[in-house]
């Protein structure tokens, strides 16, 4: 199995050809942001995206931002999901990464919105991996079992920095529920939450190394998961942000780190424990 990995665009000020140079710099894969919403602009980062050989995930948020619209209908998640789906499929995402649904339904509505959304998908011919993202139906470990229990076949993005925020404590004490949730997972952004925040200062700094290391092995029992399903490549998006999870300086909003610097650094630390783990668990 190989390890690949996307830039994301949040966070990222600058134009598309800078972020494509950088992601190129660090050896990615390609890149995962939203489909364009002018018709032009949908042709020009598809051209660009070809032109450098670097695939594109979409993403996708329905009836709303990163938080749903508190008064959208499950209707209107689903129109949202189809009409940005067949934007962007022009440009050919090899998969779309969807914050679906509301934290706020309940379970069987959720169910019947991600169901409805898995088909709408499979007609268009395009894979649709759901994650696990604070105000969104997936926002809990135990919201993501029950729903996941009646929808066996559904692909899932494992976020697991949003978890450990909304449970305040590090996702890997809610075992059963990331094994279970890793048996369906498709894709990971690799942000390191904490019992306070869904994103650390820093991840190589030494009094965040507990938290570090339990998304570790929460990321390895993805890949031990998709391993056995036959999966050749993972997929891995780097994605500390800016709105709230980069931390600032009181008075003079100086960020502590670096966006991009940190998002890199994560990727190159992956890289070489995905290394390191694929090795230790080759089947002889």
């Amino acid at each position: 199995m190989q390890l690949a990995h996307f830039k994301t665009l949040w966070g990222h000020e600058g134009p598309p050809e800078e972020a494509i140079t950088l992601a190129l710099e660090a050896g990615f894969q390609g890149i995962e942001a939203p489909c364009p919403a002018d018709a032009a602009e949908r042709d020009r980062f598809g051209r660009l995206l070809s032109d450098n050989n670097l695939q594109w995930i979409q993403e996708v948020c329905t009836a709303g931002s990163y938080v749903p619209r508190r008064d959208a209908t499950l209707q209107e998640h689903l129109a949202d999901f189809e009409q940005q789906l067949v934007a962007g499929k022009a440009i050919g995402a090899r998969f779309l990464n969807v914050m679906g649904g509301c934290d706020a339904w309940p379970i069987q509505d959720s169910v019947a919105f991600f169901a409805e959304a898995n088909n709408i998908a499979l007609k268009h011919g395009v894979l649709a991996s759901f994650e696990t993202h604070r105000g969104r139906s997936f926002f809990s470990p135990w919201n993501t079992v029950a729903i996941l229990e009646q929808l066996p076949d559904l692909a899932v993005t494992c976020d697991f920095s949003h978890w450990a925020v909304v449970c305040e404590r590090l996702p890997d004490i809610e075992w059963d529920a990331v094994t279970r949730v890793a048996s369906q997972a498709h894709h990971i952004h690799s942000r390191v939450g904490y019992d306070q925040g869904p994103q650390v200062p820093h991840p190589g700094a030494p009094e965040y190394q507990d938290a570090l290391q339990a998304h570790q092995r929460c990321w390895e029992a993805v890949w031990e998961s998709q391993r056995a399903r036959g999966m050749d490549v993972t997929t891995m998006t780097p994605e500390f942000g800016t709105d709230g999870y980069l931390h600032l300086l009181p008075y003079t909003q100086a960020p502590v780190a670096d966006l991009w610097s940190v998002n890199r650094w994560i990727a190159e630390c992956e890289m070489a424990h995905f290394e390191n783990w694929n090795a230790a668990n080759k089947q002889g």
